[in-house]
């Protein structure tokens, strides 16, 4: 091709010589420049076209990566999410998860967020039956039986209460599972149980605080009951007593008799008084009662005043009235009416019930404490009866004695708002002795 060129732009001489002219040339390079370009341009389409074609599926496949990763990071985000919910599901719940393999009979927890209160936990693999000795024998029998149901696919859900026992002393708890199966093999066989644990003692606090108001509202309504039974006999006998001895009075014949009818009717009077008076006392107590008003007061000046108050009521019965206190004079701090109240209570009782003999009240120091006590000559209390059962309300020994059953339990509510106690020693048809003790200071 360049001869060729050549020839054409060369001017034949004639001796058969060619010359180039310079204009000749410069043609001649221009076409030779075009020459190259079209072998250039030609070897840019020859690569450029696959190198494209490559550069676009590399796009394409970057493309589809990154749509992909993004898919995977948005699946990771929503598992993440989803997991965070799950804990805090948990967390909020106080809940533990663990799961069962069936094959190997381990169980494993794998979160646990129950509140600590020193419940054993097992580590990882340990077996089921490992887990069931931590629990008493009661319960132990009932999860058991529950696992056993699950694994033989007899039921698909299992729910029950049971009772942990604790590794200090005999401390327990109270807990509450759910299980149900998690996998299967091919032939529907469970082959792992998923469960659910949690701590439910506040449950099982609140369930016997319902089940003790419960009593109590009970019992309560069968005391309103009792009382207004007894009272409204113990208030008829006086009250019949009075109303008939004040018709029969106007007709009495002589000064003896009526002096025997007016005492009849002052005796009844007093005892009328003194129901009322143990109703006030105990509707107190209910209320919640005056408050406490702690002085220091003369324990021998209290004695010489309970001694002046029944010493008439005793001379009449013949039964005599003494006196047993310590040398000197203990003054303690405490609540001086209602210390007063309980001796009352105590002296009415000795006197009610002593036809012969003698009625001491005395009190001595023991330690820190100061021990006040009303002993009698009279009947006695059989041992039976020589119990806390005795100071309760509407208690009575003997049906037939009138009295509303208050006393005693005014003295054990009086003593208890002293930080004090009562008691009782006695011997039947040997007499009785009734004790009150409280703090000094």
């Amino acid at each position: 091709m360049f001869s060729f060129v050549f020839r054409f732009f060369c001017v034949t001489l004639p001796d058969n010589r060619c010359e180039l002219y310079p204009m000749n040339v410069f043609y001649i390079l221009i076409l030779m420049s075009l020459n190259n370009l079209m072998r250039i341009d030609l070897l840019i389409w020859l690569i450029g076209i696959p190198v494209l074609v490559l550069a676009l599926i590399y796009l394409y496949i970057q493309y589809r990566q990154n749509k992909v990763l993004t898919a995977e990071l948005s699946q990771l985000s929503k598992v993440k999410r989803n997991s965070i919910e799950y804990e805090l599901v948990l967390k909020a719940m106080k809940l533990t998860v663990w799961h069962i393999d069936i094959p190997t009979n381990t169980i494993t927890y794998e979160s646990d967020y129950r509140e600590s209160v020193g419940m054993p936990i097992l580590s990882p693999g340990s077996s089921v039956t490992q887990f069931c000795h931590t629990l008493t024998p009661e319960s132990e029998k009932k999860i058991h039986d529950g696992i056993m149901d699950l694994v033989e696919g007899r039921i698909e859900e299992f729910h029950e209460q049971y009772e942990m026992k604790l590794p200090h002393g005999d401390s327990r708890c109270w807990g509450e599972v759910f299980a149900t199966v998690d996998k299967r093999d091919l032939n529907g066989k469970p082959l792992t149980i998923v469960g659910t644990s949690m701590n439910i003692d506040h449950q099982k606090d609140i369930e016997q605080a319902l089940i003790d108001a419960r009593i109590k509202a009970e019992e309560s309504d069968r005391l309103k009951s009792a009382f207004l039974a007894n009272i409204s006999h113990e208030i008829r006998t006086p009250l019949n007593a009075i109303v008939g001895f004040s018709e029969v009075l106007p007709l009495a014949q002589s000064e003896n008799e009526r002096k025997e009818l007016l005492g009849l009717i002052k005796q009844n009077n007093t005892h009328l008084l003194r129901l009322f008076d143990d109703m006030v006392n105990m509707s107190k107590l209910e209320a919640g009662g005056d408050a406490v008003r702690k002085e220091r007061f003369s324990m021998n000046l209290l004695m010489t005043e309970l001694v002046d108050r029944y010493s008439e009521e005793a001379r009449k019965k013949g039964v005599k009235l003494l006196v047993e206190a310590m040398a000197g004079d203990s003054q303690p701090y405490s609540d001086r009416d209602r210390l007063r109240e309980i001796l009352n209570q105590y002296m009415n009782n000795a006197l009610k019930f002593t036809d012969k003999g003698s009625v001491t009240i005395g009190y001595d120091v023991r330690g820190e404490k100061l021990r006040l006590w009303v002993r009698d000559t009279g009947r006695g209390i059989p041992e039976e009866y020589c119990n806390d059962h005795l100071f309760e309300r509407f208690f009575k020994v003997d049906d037939f004695v009138p009295g509303t059953g208050l006393g005693l339990s005014i003295c054990r509510s009086l003593a208890v708002s002293l930080n004090g106690a009562v008691g009782v020693e006695s011997m039947e048809n040997k007499g009785s002795t009734f004790w009150v003790e409280i703090a000094l200071n």
